[in-house]
């Protein structure tokens, strides 16, 4: 647990366990906590590197414009400064669209690519409908505890939550500090309105892994269907009945498939 300055920021990160490099990218607002259920289980295998972006958790979260390409430039120079030369990389929603940049603008830097319930943008790109987006906003004017349970439905399945509802607000209690102030999720919402990488799709050589929860609100799967059509040779995992947070809703099937994946490469590039 480190902070280093990158880029024109301090970036706060960890390092867990040992072995090739395995870079994780979260979402929007979200930060290194959300990894909880991928952690152990990566780190067993690979030298784990998460890191808050910009805007979240614990880096800083200057009240400016943000570019996709300039969180991609963030990822990029704290391999620089980490001596990592180059990385399997795993983004996910927000930090899946920064994956696309980085492997785009620096492809050598990027081994496998994972891409968790993410889009390519543009105008092809299939937006949460308006009552997401109006259950998102009402979360706002909602005491803590109320939003944080209400904000459940956006992210699990009925029956995941009425299973697990008092860890899941146990666990977003535990950490509430470091939710991201509003102004910078706007700002990191905004990089998400400007982002395009359609057209480059075709250039990503990196061997990639999408993944869809069949249930996702917030990002519906046709998305990733762009993605496995425009990138040469991409596997598409679907998440059956799973939502947005299939991170925790379907840790074990997410981890399984992501360790076969880099393994499988592995062995390949050995042969």
């Amino acid at each position: 647990m480190a902070k280093t300055h990158v880029n024109g920021i301090d970036v706060y990160y960890e390092v867990h366990g040992s072995g090739e490099p395995l870079l994780l990218i979260m979402g929007l607002g979200a930060n290194t906590t959300a990894w909880y259920k991928q952690i152990p289980a990566f780190s067993r295998e690979y030298q784990v590197i998460a890191f808050d972006n910009r805007g979240a958790g614990r880096s800083d979260k200057p009240n400016e414009p943000y570019a996709m390409g300039q969180m991609a430039d963030d990822a990029h120079r704290l391999m620089d400064a980490l001596g990592i030369e180059s990385a399997h990389v795993f983004g996910m929603s927000l930090g899946g669209m920064i994956a696309q940049e980085l492997v785009l603008r620096h492809p050598q830097r990027v081994r496998n690519l994972v891409l968790g319930g993410t889009m390519s943008g543009g105008p092809s790109a299939i937006f949460a409908g308006p009552e997401v987006v109006q259950q998102f906003i009402s979360l706002a004017g909602m005491p803590l505890v109320q939003a944080l349970e209400a904000g459940l439905a956006l992210l699990y399945s009925e029956g995941y939550i009425k299973a697990n509802k008092g860890e899941l607000v146990r666990r977003a209690l535990l950490n509430a500090h470091l939710m991201a102030p509003a102004y910078a999720l706007q700002r990191q919402f905004m990089a998400v309105v400007g982002f395009n990488t359609v057209a480059r799709l075709g250039e990503i050589e990196a061997p990639t892994l999408v993944l869809s929860g069949t249930a996702d609100r917030v990002m519906p799967r046709p998305n990733a269907q762009v993605l496995v059509e425009g990138i040469a040779g991409a596997r598409l995992l679907e998440l059956v009945g799973a939502g947005h947070g299939f991170l925790v809703e379907k840790a074990e099937e997410v981890n399984a498939a992501v360790l076969s994946f880099f393994g499988e490469n592995r062995a390949e590039a050995a042969a």
